[in-house]
């Protein structure tokens, strides 16, 4: 947590205090059937289980990219072979300097999970339509996975085009 003083327009001073983050990452998955890959999880803060695209913290120094494709091998199993970047999301502008990277993620193998020892989670598959849905109807409530729901509206609507690229080989061996 920091705590600025900072000069206003009208020549007064005011405080801000805001949580400094070092960025993450978050994943919208898509499988070969239509399905992408969510994730359950019990979030503390708000005391309740909440339905999230796979996501994590960046460790210092680390690409974004690797980042999420490190987290969603760990969370989920899964490995992509191609990746689109999305955009960048800010989601708590007000009071944290966190960017969120958000890339696509297709053509997976699934594989064994890697969960940190005080990770539970649970990874399920859903049609993306019926995951829109559940935007729309209260169901998902979490900003990042309701952020990247707009983006994948847009590709499956045909308003979108992605530059897919191949995982760099070398992507595998430090995920």
């Amino acid at each position: 947590m920091k705590k600025d003083t900072i000069g206003l327009p009208n020549g007064r001073q005011a405080t801000r205090e805001y949580v400094v983050h070092p960025g993450a990452v978050v994943l919208i998955a898509l499988l070969p059937n239509g399905d992408v890959v969510l994730e359950r999880q019990f979030r503390y803060p708000i005391g309740q289980v909440m339905i999230e695209f796979p996501a994590g913290k960046l460790d210092p120094g680390e690409e974004p990219l690797l980042c999420g494709l490190r987290e969603l091998r760990e969370e989920t199993g899964y490995s992509a072979a191609e990746w689109a970047y999305a955009g960048p999301l800010h989601i708590a502008i007000a009071y944290s300097t966190e960017v969120i990277h958000a890339y696509f993620v297709r053509g997976l193998t699934a594989g064994e999970r890697a969960l940190d020892e005080d990770e539970f989670l649970e990874v399920f598959t859903a049609p993306a339509q019926q995951f829109l849905g559940w935007c729309g109807d209260g169901t998902v409530t979490d900003a990042k996975t309701l952020s990247c729901a707009i983006h994948l509206s847009q590709y499956l609507s045909g308003q979108r085009e992605l530059s897919w690229q191949s995982v760099p080989r070398t992507a595998g061996d430090r995920v």
